[in-house]
């Protein structure tokens, strides 16, 4: 069997523990050493999950780490991931992996002259659920998909997070944090995008923490829209809406429909590996087709009983058995670069009230069977 490849991960903040406490669920990767710019907080996760914790410049130095998972704030992940490839190591970063096309397209430069691989997250769209709905795209089950709905939206993050500044800066938002699983998961299901439109504005100048903790009540400014409408046409023909807001306390629409010419697709959340699938036909009918043969389908996350599949870190074992063996990985850079342009596109257009084409495009990423992926798990 081959030698898994050495994973470092940059960044000990709230995500890491998915990470560290996912990854050995799966070949091909060994989390070995962390570092974080607070040195406590790698400690902290050093000695919860075994592994070392070390300085940045001593981890990618390090001859053990062939891979960097860089889990840092989204304004650092261009220069956290420049640097892990100018010391020669490959990427695999939590969305969004960059902040524009330009930034992507320099790490690509880089890792191609290096022959070096940049990943990137969302892997959710890997989950058993949205693989079923892709076959049943493929199978021509609904015939054609000429339309849709996406909708994210909630009352906001400070609601839950002891931390939430970062995400109503430039960089963040509903679109750049929580829009990264639609895309990528519309991306899987239809192809790349070809032009979008957008509207958007912001609710209020100012967010109360709400989550307990010492700075439950504090005040935070909001610096990037809360609320956007866009439109993405993509290269297929469909058009999709997608409403992505922090600004809504309730709502009754559903996550991701999709009509085609002879059916519609009622998908569950793509921020989880699982859910419920609903098929409705021409005639009428509407059925639940099973996934539970799926590996990535078992709920394994919630207490006291696990009620939905996370499975986070599927896409970097993908990328580091793609390295071994040679092949595409299903969340390579090419599709993280699309996602992205897509995302700041909407952005763009809602700002200068006009559509905006994209130059960038991908291919779909492979389909995952319930077959491979099991061959991902250890």
């Amino acid at each position: 069997m081959t030698e898994p490849l050495g994973v470092g991960i940059i960044g000990c903040g709230n995500i890491s523990d998915t990470y560290l406490r996912l990854a050995p669920l799966f070949r091909g990767i060994e989390v070995r050493a962390c570092a974080d710019r607070v040195e406590a907080a790698a400690q902290a996760r050093a000695q919860e999950f075994g592994v070392r914790a070390m300085s940045v410049d001593a981890l990618l130095a390090s001859d053990d780490i062939a891979v960097i998972v860089n889990l840092t704030i989204p304004e650092a992940h261009f220069e956290v991931s420049r640097t892990a490839l100018e010391a020669g190591k490959h990427v695999y970063s939590e969305k969004p992996f960059v902040l524009s096309v330009e930034d992507g397209l320099r790490l690509k430069a880089m890792a191609d002259e290096k022959n070096l691989r940049v990943g990137s997250a969302p892997d959710t769209f890997l989950g058993g659920v949205h693989q079923l709905a892709r076959q049943l795209i493929d199978e021509g089950a609904v015939g054609r998909i000429t339309s849709g709905t996406a909708h994210v939206m909630s009352r906001g993050m400070e609601s839950w997070h002891p931390n939430p500044d970062f995400f109503f800066l430039p960089g963040a938002g509903p679109v750049l944090d929580v829009g990264p699983y639609y895309v990528a998961n519309l991306i899987n299901l239809i192809g790349p995008v070809k032009r979008v439109a957008a509207l958007a504005n912001t609710a209020r100048p100012t967010r109360t923490i709400g989550a307990a903790g010492p700075r439950q009540g504090e005040t935070i400014p909001v610096r990037t829209p809360t609320t956007i409408q866009a439109v993405l046409e993509f290269a297929s023909g469909a058009v999709v809406t997608l409403g992505a807001s922090w600004d809504v306390l309730a709502h009754r629409h559903g996550h991701m429909e999709l009509y085609g010419s002879e059916g519609t697709l009622y998908l569950p959340d793509p921020n989880w590996f699982g859910g419920v699938l609903e098929v409705t036909s021409a005639d009428g009918t509407t059925r639940t087709p099973g996934h539970a043969d799926h590996p990535f389908s078992l709920p394994n996350h919630g207490k006291p009983e696990p009620t939905l599949a996370n499975y986070r870190t599927a896409g970097l074992a993908d990328m580091a058995l793609a390295i071994i063996e040679g092949r595409e990985a299903r969340c390579g850079l090419e599709q993280a670069l699309h996602g992205i342009e897509v995302m700041t596109s909407i952005l763009k257009s809602a700002e200068s009230g006009a559509f905006v084409d994209l130059q960038t495009t991908c291919s779909r990423p492979a389909p995952l069977d319930a077959e491979a992926a099991r061959a991902l798990l250890a």
